[in-house]
Formats: C-alpha cells, structure tokens, sequence
C-alpha cells in the first residue's frame, strides 16, 4: 500500500464535501474547489466519522502512483478551504519594486517598461512593502504557479544576488571575473 494514500484524510467543521461520480468538491470558509479524480479509483466519505478514504483496485503501477496523488490533492485541499496557502517573494535589487495597479500587480525590475501581470481568480495578491509579495488563496497548485510565474520574470542572477527569489531562497553567489596581475 501506498504509505501516503492509505493514511484518511480527516475533516474539520465547517467543510462541506459533494462526492458526485469521480468528481469531488470541497466548500469551506476560504472558497470552493473541485477536482476529478481517476475513475478506477474508490474514494468513501465517511460523514459519521469526519474522513475520507482513498482506495484503489488493484496494485499496478500507475493505481501505486496514482493513489497517494489523489489522497494528497484531497488534503490539500481541504487544508486550502480551511486555512489557505501562501508564498512570499522578495525583490533584491537597486530600483526594484512591485506595487497593485487595480487588481493587477506590477513590476519594476529592470527593464525599460514596467510588467503588469493579471491576477488569477481566487488568488489575492499583497505588497506590504515595495520589495515584498505575498501571494494566498486556497488551491495550491495556483498558488505555487502564479508565484513562480512571477519569479520567472526576473530570477535571481549568480553575481550580485539581484532578482525576485522566495522569501528564505538561498542564490548560490559566484566569484566574478578576477584580473591577474603580471604577466
């Protein structure tokens, strides 16, 4: 058995789950989302014991796979609805800076235009302050995206550190050109 997908995912008040077919949708405070898992594979809503189980028929590779893929995006989530995910990014660099222009974030890093991205639905972007972006919402994996969509745009260079790096992110840092004396 999978050591992830075997482990139930447990429900906390205030979550509505809707298991319809193979598809699933979970409603809590911080928003709804919905996914379509394989249909092979069994998924039980146990609604006197708050869970959700997640088996599958048999033990070929792709069901292994699959299994405990399908338990994670479940628990995510749920923990997504209920409490949120986020990513911080900071701007390293002289003159660097973001800011909200309406419901869009722009940039200044660099090039001779500012670059303005449009912020997904179900995400909500904060700039505290010009070098920090905070980027929350309840799915995951567009959360994940749109930060490094963002990160994207200019990554973190080798030789002065400039750039926009996860908060945290270590930039391994190189030398430069050294000038040799004589000859």
């Amino acid at each position: 058995m999978s050591r992830v997908g075997k482990q139930p995912v447990t429900i906390p008040q205030g979550v509505k789950i809707d298991l319809k077919g193979n598809q699933i949708k979970v409603e809590g405070k911080g928003g709804r989302l919905e996914f379509a898992f394989h249909p092979e594979l069994k998924v039980e809503h146990d609604e006197s014991g708050g869970v959700i189980r997640v088996d599958r028929p048999n033990n070929e590779r792709q069901m292994r796979a699959l299994h405990g893929l399908t338990q994670r995006l479940i628990s995510n989530m749920v923990t997504g609805v209920t409490t949120g995910f986020e990513k911080r990014l900071e701007i390293v660099g002289v003159g660097y800076q973001a800011r909200m222009q309406g419901k869009d974030l722009e940039l200044q890093i660099g090039f001779c235009h500012p670059v303005r991205m449009k912020v997904p639905e179900g995400l909500v972007i904060e700039v505290p302050d010009p070098t920090h972006i905070v980027v929350r919402g309840a799915d995951k994996q567009l959360v994940g995206q749109f930060a490094a969509n963002i990160r994207r745009i200019r990554p973190p260079e080798p030789y002065k550190g400039k750039g926009i790096r996860y908060q945290g992110e270590q930039v391994r840092r190189k030398a430069g050109k050294a000038f040799a004396s004589g000859g």
